[in-house]
């Protein structure tokens, strides 16, 4: 191994080429074969094959793989079904979902209690939800442990954390930029072995509903292209189960600007469609990243902490050191941009007082005069008109005892970021782009959405039998400390495997379902049709459009109320007209899941607008402009009135919204936060007959 001298004089080690490898292509091990069926149900002139399983997860992510494995090993008969397995966020994206979360570190003064507080201090978020991810955290990340995860270690076993967005602790922990893939690689492994079969490319368009005094989830409708035939012209598939975990991720293609991987829809359409609740619709994260035409990726942590040059380029060509409108000296601008790689989600707050998502504001202006904006690693940012130029020298405290303690007071951004974080050189080079010798286009996107479906402390939704975890559940709050998505995932895959694997009733998959499918296959016949003047690139065009434009971090209370009229509009238009899918094997699943979309779309504005025409002010990813707002952003050349924000009111932290579908329409409530039960502390000899006889789980 090779030895090197830093700055500052120590004898540290450089990374071997192998090593840097293997942390970013990530190779996922060979599906098994799905289970064979000899079951059909004949609708129609349809023939269409069956499985019966006692519980299907959708979606083969790292909560869908957890929730499959926990399942398999509680002895419960797990099928896995996936749109394109390892083609998800989990897999495919980096963000602050890199990271795990540990607790019960002496050195911070952590417990239990406080990492909880930590995780819903954003408000909107149920205690006793928090208080489960908090305890679940130690176990999440052993396990992963113990299934090969290379979480970073000092020499004597203590995991090594770092600060990130929303924590001001330290408790993050990363594997490098590909931590989310490195979970899927050991879990689907773990998958593999237990051998749990997974029907790959096979899309959930309709959740079968047995209908009764009690609403049960009674599996899917699914469509595969392979199982396309003459008497099965859509290639549909029913898998019956007991029990349905969704785990599909979240709506990814709902905005224009996105860093999510192409294609990822989610299940918040599908879901809402079948009755199921959600909560939390108007939370959602937006900050700097790569553009989808590329590689898309999170510009957090280490991009912006190295400090590079950012600049625009107008329709000649002409470069824009546009940050210098903005901050008021050099050390401001550079500051901040450091304090993007850890404050990473835009935050209306964090525009006051030259923050750093100042920052964010600025990018976005510069997007909509039309200009495209870099990162070049190669320059150092520029100085201030009037001021003196970068220093390092001259840094905010905070900043420069980062560096200095990363080794990482080095002359260029290049240097600093291969001294701080090789692997996100190494990252971009894989996809053809060496941000070492070019800049690198970004843009402000949307990344994740932190509402979703609404669950209990088990992953329960509404409709019996339905689970939600991971990204389609809507457990985050309005604000999450980076990592607690993937934390939470892995804690709620394994809470509703364990509440699953403890339930006694009959086996309903075993019952006659096929008035179900039947049903199922005439919703899906009258949403396809060939003559629809509504087809995939228009709805996709109009959505992602009318998300982006009127609904993403800067919002505006008519702007938002007219992007609700049209999203109306739209899903009628669908109800009368249906959707044209061309003759691709995939579209009609395609096709499907842009009706999904559409819905999602619809149920994402209606709890925006309802919260707004509530007085509800800026928090989270949006700023509520505002001409009578009490706050105002400042740049360097005085206030910026178009940007004037309505501040969060403090009630609102302690309720959330709720939607639901309802015949055509969508129904919004609120709700009082959960709150944690602590009346008496558990006593051993007390509660563990609880534990045993399984009452915990009613």
């Amino acid at each position: 191994m090779r030895i090197e001298r830093s700055a500052k004089g120590p004898l540290e080690a450089a990374v071997p080429q192998s090593i840097l490898d293997g942390l970013t292509d990530v190779a996922m091990p060979k599906l098994l074969n799905k289970r064979a069926t000899s079951e059909y149900i004949s609708a129609g002139s349809a023939r269409v094959p069956v499985l019966r399983i006692r519980a299907l997860v959708i979606g083969s992510g790292a909560a869908g793989l957890r929730a499959a494995v926990e399942l398999k090993r509680r002895g419960v008969d797990v099928a896995i079904a996936t749109q394109s397995a390892f083609g998800g966020t989990s897999a495919c994206s980096g963000s602050d979902k890199q990271t795990l979360h540990t607790a019960n570190s002496s050195d911070q003064g952590d417990n239990f209690q406080a990492l909880a507080r930590a995780i819903g201090a954003g408000g909107a978020m149920d205690e006793d939800t928090a208080y489960v991810e908090a305890v679940g955290s130690a176990r999440a990340l052993a396990s992963l442990q113990y299934l090969g995860l290379p979480i970073p270690q000092d020499r004597l076993g203590g995991v090594l954390r770092y600060q990130t967005d929303h924590d001001e602790v330290g408790r993050a922990t990363s594997c490098g930029p590909r931590t989310s893939r490195l979970m899927v690689q050991v879990l689907a492994r773990e998958a593999m072995r237990l051998d749990i079969p997974v029907f790959n490319h096979t899309t959930a368009v309709r959740i079968l509903v047995r209908e009764g005094p009690q609403r049960r989830a009674a599996g899917v409708l699914a469509l595969n292209p392979k199982q396309r035939s003459g008497h099965n012209p859509l290639g549909a598939m029913a898998l019956l189960s007991d029990f349905l975990v969704l785990a599909a991720g979240g709506p990814g293609e709902l905005y224009r600007d996105s860093v999510y991987p192409r294609n990822c829809f989610g299940s918040l359409g599908l879901a809402l469609e079948a009755g199921v609740e959600a909560v939390n619709l108007t939370e959602s994260q937006f900050g700097i990243g790569s553009s989808r035409a590329g590689f898309p990726w999170n510009l957090s942590g280490t991009y912006a902490q190295c400090m590079p040059h950012v600049y625009a380029l107008d329709a000649r060509g002409q470069e824009h050191h546009f940050l210098a409108d903005h901050y008021r000296t050099t050390q401001e601008l550079a500051s901040n941009l450091f304090r993007k790689g850890y404050q990473w989600p835009f935050h209306a707050t964090r525009m006051l007082d030259f923050g750093s998502s100042l920052f964010d504001l600025a990018v976005f202006r510069e997007m909509r005069a039309g200009r495209k904006v870099f990162m070049d690693f190669n320059r150092n940012p520029l100085a201030v008109p009037g001021d003196s130029g970068f220093d390092l020298a001259r840094l905010d405290p905070d900043v420069s005892a980062y560096l200095e303690k990363s080794g990482a007071l080095l002359p260029t951004p290049i240097e600093r970021l291969r001294k701080m974080n090789p692997l996100s050189i190494e990252l971009y080079k894989r996809y053809k782009i060496d941000i070492a010798h070019g800049p690198l286009e970004f843009a402000m996107n949307n990344q994740h959405m932190n509402g979703g479906l609404a669950v209990d402390t088990w992953g329960r939704t509404n409709l019996a039998g339905c689970y939600a975890v991971g990204e389609a559940a809507g457990t985050h709050g309005v604000t999450r400390p980076g990592g607690a998505a993937l934390n939470a995932g892995q804690v709620f895959g394994t809470r509703c495997a364990e509440h699953i694997a403890s339930r006694g009733e009959g086996h309903f998959a075993a019952d006659d379902l096929v008035p179900l499918v039947k049903r199922a296959l005439e919703a899906i016949d009258g949403v396809l049709r060939d003559t629809s003047p509504l087809n995939i690139g228009l709805l996709k065009r109009q959505i992602q459009s009318r998300m982006s434009d009127h609904a993403g971090m800067i919002c505006r209370a008519a702007d938002v109320r007219s992007a609700l009229a049209a999203a109306r509009a739209l899903n009628e238009s669908i109800r009368k007209q249906g959707i044209a899918a061309s003759g691709k094997a995939s579209d009609p699943a395609l096709a499907l899941q842009w009706r999904h979309t559409a819905l999602a779309s619809e149920a994402v504005l209606a709890a925006l607008d309802f919260y707004l025409a509530r007085g509800g002010g800026s928090r989270g990813a949006r700023a509520i402009c505002d001409p009578g707002g009490d706050q105002v952003p400042r740049a360097r050349s005085g206030p910026l009135e178009d940007y004037r924000f309505r501040s969060e009111r403090e009630q609102d932290r302690a309720q959330q919204i709720l939607v639901r579908m309802e015949g055509k329409g969508i129904a919004i409530t609120t709700r009082p936060l959960r709150r944690l039960e602590c009346r008496e502390r558990a006593f051993f000899e007390r509660n563990w007959p609880d534990f045993l006889t399984g009452a915990i789980y009613d």
